[in-house]
């Protein structure tokens, strides 16, 4: 045997694959990295080129694995390039063809890994080897029966899928009439002759039974091979391949029943005496079914990927942009970065891009989920795709095209909804053996009948066979996870939270301790003035007003916060004639001819001033979390001052969201532990990790892991957060509609409101139960109906299920699961986005479906 399988592998060709290799600078660099590739067990050679900055491998016949080669030069300190191939595939009717398809991937010399999605038609595959193997990845599809061509992204490629699915269900509602015509004479002339007599004589008396039979066998053939012939060009190539799929299934079935009646019509005498029925009707009825059955399937499946084609139409078509001197009007594709567009009341907001002329409010409630339009000034970003209300202002672009916010939300949602959980596995291991292992069991069911089956033995037999190939039905599984997933990620996306990675939705659902980052998450991440107490003899507006003079000095957060407040009250800030920083003490300045002086208390200590008639007022503000600051004017204690990081006005009920969840809520900041420890007092927050660097977050987390049974997610602002939002189990990025390209991030918030983590792991929760519930009627549907349709019954109960029945479920399975999975779309948050309603108690605390 090992000889053998040897001999096999001498047999196939050698493949040679150019793998990208980032990181080399000398010839050093190339000699260690052609050592390492050489040494990998099934190399037969490798040369490294500095200047293209690539190794050209060949391995050894039958070697196809990268992963290897690939670990090799890692090791060695250089990175190989991997690259992602999206591929549109057509032609793919069920699990097992996915199955086949993800093995021909696979297989191909430079592939990592590859993951085909049913509902979508698409093939994600990781490779070695840059974009120069999509037409190698195209031809070993081909080989397998199937058409490829590589995916489009954006509203191209949503054009040409609509198209073609247009053009899909046409072809499928023209064959559905025409089977459907042929076979209602075929129902009349077979099944009613047998259930009523008067139609029998009639039928005889007019036409006679000779004539009725091959009328019957004309109406058969036209159904058998003209609506039903896309059936045996799938199925009859697959079967000769070895790999049969559903169009097999169908192909033989109705073959079986087809030829056994034109067998009966034509050579009776070839039939064991008794047995000269004919099935033609069976065979119409089943051919005519499925395809309605797929007519239906591919209506819902549209339906699925609505979430992209709605995000999609958000774009506008043109924009006003200001050309030599002149306002005109050119199509979207025709901006480019540093334009100046000019936005009219009502219009959309063409591309993304910084305000610099004028003012309004905008409509970002299809990015962020908030209904409340955003209000917009010189400096402030706008999104393409976002809507302009009353007011006019001109913006310099500064994305176009791809580069675009809404560009991005459209790919991360077609990147979630291409992916696969975990819980896929299972799908995938039964699907491999599923087709081949129906035609055992049908060809099983065909030698017990005609063996053991009572008289006429064969039409039994072939009755029951011709049963179990029409009602399994692979399909069913194969949609089961995908459809769910698509409409799943695709209503997320509506409510301001994007799932980059599919795999997201099963570990939200499974998290069971949420870590929060404090600034910028639980807080509006920006100080502002809460408090100001003025001293005896002193005016506070005119106290305020000479600090916030001191503070126009320095860029420090604090300052600008004083800055801030004494601007909202309309405080003229005079020009300070000095300014002194002093690092971890405070600023000094003098302000019109006066002497002042901010800082924390060793500032007022190291000038002498006691600053204990504020020491009650300073407990309390600490107690709040709050930072206390003090104020002296010409050498006179003249205020304390307390700035913080307001909480966000939402986060109380978020808080509250996640605990009524079931959920351990944990806080992490470089806060100290006093004002940390107010901030959880507030909130109801069960831990604190106080005073931790930005770096050592993820070691927070790592510990927080440290159960068997913990499943952490982090919710954090993206950017500094990165390393803890990578180690979790799951990470959240709270974005303001700018986070999109977060990448340490499984999911992005694209508002700032904590409400849509509560909102994001009930909609997690309610598509992986959406999936159990097709993958339990999937399964179940096949467990208890495969035998129903072998004859598990009659022995007992005398029932058998006929062919046509097992054509009609056979439909009804797949059309059940997608219908199931469109109830996705109805999914009602706890939290419907409203920003005038920040306190409101969530609508249910429950998860929802």
């Amino acid at each position: 045997m090992a000889h053998q399988t040897s001999a096999q592998q001498q047999s196939l060709p050698a493949a040679t694959i150019d793998i990208p290799v980032q990181g080399m600078t000398c010839a050093s660099c190339v000699g260690r990295v052609e050592k390492a590739i050489r040494a990998v067990e099934g190399v037969d050679a490798a040369n490294v080129n500095l200047a293209t900055e690539r190794a050209h491998v060949s391995l050894k016949p039958g070697v196809t694995n990268l992963m290897p080669v690939a670990e090799a030069i890692r090791r060695v300190g250089y990175e190989p390039l991997e690259e992602t191939v999206d591929l549109k595939i057509t032609g793919m009717t069920c699990a097992s063809c996915v199955g086949r398809v993800e093995k021909a991937l696979r297989a191909s010399p430079g592939v990592l890994d590859a993951s085909v999605n049913l509902a979508t038609e698409r093939a994600s595959v990781r490779v070695l080897g840059g974009s120069g193997m999509t037409g190698t990845l195209i031809a070993a599809i081909e080989r397998t029966g199937y058409e490829a061509e590589p995916a489009r992204s954006g509203a191209e490629q949503t054009d040409r899928e609509r198209a073609a699915r247009e053009a899909e269900l046409a072809s499928l509602r023209r064959s559905v009439i025409l089977a459907a015509i042929a076979t209602v004479p075929l129902l009349v002339f077979e099944m009613g002759a047998h259930l009523f007599e008067d139609v029998h004589h009639f039928l005889a008396g007019s036409i006679g039974d000779g004539t009725v039979r091959i009328l019957s066998f004309l109406l058969a053939t036209f159904v058998q091979f003209g609506p039903g012939l896309r059936f045996y060009v799938k199925g009859w190539p697959a079967l000769l391949r070895g790999a049969p799929d559903m169009n097999s299934l169908v192909m033989l079935g109705t073959t079986a029943a087809y030829g056994y009646s034109v067998v009966s019509t034509f050579a009776p005498g070839l039939l064991p005496e008794g047995t000269d029925y004919t099935y033609y009707e069976a065979g119409a009825v089943i051919v005519t079914l499925i395809l309605l059955g797929r007519w239906f399937e591919a209506r819902a499946k549209g339906r699925t990927s609505e979430a992209i084609r709605r995000l999609l139409t958000l774009q506008a078509k043109t924009a006003r942009v200001i050309r030599e001197g002149q306002e005109v009007e050119v199509g979207i594709d025709a901006v480019r970065p540093g334009d100046f567009v000019v936005v009219r009341p009502g219009d959309k907001v063409p591309v993304d891009g910084e305000v610099v002329e004028g003012a309004s409010y905008v409509d970002e409630s299809m990015i962020t989920g908030e209904p409340v339009p955003a209000q917009k000034g010189v400096g402030a970003s706008v999104v393409g795709g976002t809507i302009n209300k009353t007011g006019a202002f001109r913006f310099r672009a500064t994305k176009v095209g791809a580069d675009t916010l809404l560009a991005q939300i459209v790919r991360t949602v077609e990147e979630a909804q291409g992916s696969k959980l975990p819980i896929q596995a299972l799908v995938d291991r039964v699907t491999a053996w599923f087709v081949p292992a129906v035609m055992a069991a049908a060809a099983l069911t065909f030698l017990v009948w005609l063996v053991f089956g009572p008289e006429p033995a064969l039409t039994f037999a072939l009755v029951n066979a011709v049963a179990v190939l029409i009602i399994a039905c692979p399909c069913a599984m194969g949609l089961a996870t995908p459809t769910s997933i698509m409409v799943g990620t695709g209503k997320a996306a509506e409510m301001g939270v994007l799932f980059r990675r599919g795999e997201a939705l099963q570990a939200l659902r499974d998290a069971n301790v949420i870590a929060l980052d404090k600034t910028g998450t639980l807080t509006k991440g920006r100080p502002e003035l809460t408090d100001i107490t003025a001293a005896p003899g002193f005016d506070e507006p005119d106290v305020l007003r000479l600090v916030a003079a001191v503070e126009t000095r320095s860029e420090h957060p604090v300052a600008e916060a004083i800055v801030a407040e004494a601007r909202r009250r309309g405080l003229e800030l005079p020009a300070p004639a000095s300014f002194e920083a002093e690092p971890g003490f405070g600023v000094k300045a003098e302000v019109e001819g006066r002497r002042v002086d901010v800082g924390a208390d060793r500032l007022m200590r190291q000038l002498g001033l006691d600053v204990s008639a504020f020491s009650d007022a300073s407990s309390r503000l600490a107690d709040e979390g709050k930072t206390p600051l003090y104020a002296a004017v010409d050498g006179r204690l003249a205020a304390v001052i307390a700035v913080a990081d307001p909480i966000k006005e939402t986060t109380p009920a978020a808080v509250n969201a996640l605990h009524g969840l079931g959920l351990k809520v944990v806080m992490i900041t470089g806060d100290n532990r006093r004002t940390a420890d107010a901030i959880a007092k507030r909130l109801g927050i069960d831990e604190v990790v106080a005073e931790v660097l930005p770096t050592d977050k993820a070691d927070v987390v790592k510990r927080l892991q440290a159960g068997a049974s913990v499943r952490v997610a982090f919710v954090g602002d993206g950017i500094n957060d990165a390393p803890a939002l990578a180690q979790a189990d799951v990470g959240l990025a709270i974005g303001t509609g700018t986070d999109i390209a977060i990448e340490s991030a499984d999911v992005v918030l694209m508002s700032g409101d904590l409400r849509n983590v509560p909102n994001a792991i009930a909609l997690s929760a309610a598509t992986i139960r959406n999936i159990q519930q097709n993958l339990f009627w999937a399964f179940g549907y096949n467990v208890v109906l495969i035998p129903v349709a072998a004859g598990a019954l009659y022995p007992v109960f005398g029932i058998l299920m006929s062919p046509i029945f097992a054509g009609l479920a056979m439909a009804f399975s797949s059309v059940s699961v997608l219908t199931n999975a469109l109830r996705l779309r109805g999914f009602a948050p706890p939290f419907p986005a409203s920003a005038a309603d920040a306190q409101a108690t969530p609508r249910q605390l429950a998860p929802a479906e």
